[in-house]
């Protein structure tokens, strides 16, 4: 077991949406050192931004969370730059914890790392059993190589390196800009919008018939967490809620959420992505006790009272 309270720890992407919420967790379990890291002054893709992070911040724990991410769109438009930057930013922090001597390594994995076709509810052992989907392989594969990384640095240099899988993750603070956001957050803001300005339709991407699972950011967190304190293995631990929903009832429902009474429109010219994504979730409970709170209607409506107090008010501004 793991005392936080008395570590110096550092969370790549602590300013970020799951980062912040990370070190809201840390804070509220008593950590008391926390350093995080800003791009304008550490740039992670860089050796000597990474040696300059680990010079000042001196982390005996490190939280890896930063990452270059998108939803389906900016996949397709940013593959190289979703590989490079996810991949040399995982292998210059690991690198480096080694070098230094850290203590603990956590590192957030992706649900894109699975393969396209990997069986329903997606299990640990399935991660390389074929290839990712392809519109974010890129990004998947890059944070798979961070696996092999961390079980290899812990074969050969005794590295306490853990690998969470998150699956899709929503809640406050998430990014809302139609360009990058996620499904959740995207569909939030457009419904929300189509209803202020009284629009008839709101256009969605596909067909609709995919399915996914969401994590409710703070359960992401606490789970990152726990993970951190009680956990210490070498194999890739699952993390999310195991409640499956389509991607038409999640618009469906949303749209009920904000009050949008028009028609919701499916471009099947744009990619479905890939076709079902619901993860087996019970090694996290088995390996350090940890189960969801937060569900998908719960969470929805959070999600959306923060952008309508919140985020929109902000973005007004």
């Amino acid at each position: 077991m793991l005392d936080l309270q008395n570590k110096r720890i550092c969370v790549t992407g602590g300013g970020g949406f799951l980062g912040s919420h990370v070190v809201d967790e840390l804070r509220a379990r008593g950590a008391k050192e926390i350093f995080v890291p800003r791009r304008a002054q550490y740039d992670l893709t860089t050796e000597d931004g990474v040696n300059r992070l680990f010079a000042d911040a001196r982390p005996e724990v490190l939280f890896h969370l930063a990452a270059e991410v998108g939803g389906i769109g900016a996949n397709q438009k940013n593959p190289g730059r979703f590989f490079y930057a996810n991949a040399i930013m995982g292998v210059h922090l690991i690198e480096a914890a080694r070098r230094n001597g850290t203590e603990k390594v956590i590192v957030a994995g992706t649900i894109c790392a699975y393969p396209k076709f990997a069986p329903v509810p997606f299990s640990e052992d399935d991660l390389w059993n074929g290839y990712p989907e392809e519109t974010n392989a890129p990004y998947g594969v890059a944070k798979k190589a961070l696996l092999v990384m961390c079980q290899a640095y812990r074969e050969q240099y005794g590295l306490n390196a853990i690998y969470l899988l998150p699956v899709n993750l929503y809640g406050p603070r998430d990014n809302f800009d139609l360009e990058s956001s996620h499904v959740i957050p995207a569909l939030i803001r457009k419904f929300i919008a189509a209803r202020d300005e009284g629009l008839s339709e709101v256009v969605c991407w596909g067909d609709g018939t995919p399915t996914r699972e969401f994590f409710y950011v703070t359960d992401a967190a606490a789970g990152l967490v726990e993970a951190a304190i009680h956990y210490d293995g070498a194999e890739p631990v699952n993390l999310g809620s195991g409640e499956e929903v389509s991607i038409k009832d999640l618009s469906e429902t949303i749209a009920a959420k904000v009050g949008y009474k028009g028609k919701i429109v499916w471009d099947t010219s744009r990619p479905n992505g890939q076709p079902r994504r619901n993860l087996d979730i019970s090694r996290a409970k088995k390996y350090f006790g940890f189960s969801p709170k937060v569900m998908l209607s719960e969470g929805l409506e959070k999600t959306v009272q923060w952008w309508e107090t919140v985020g929109k008010v902000s973005l007004a501004k």
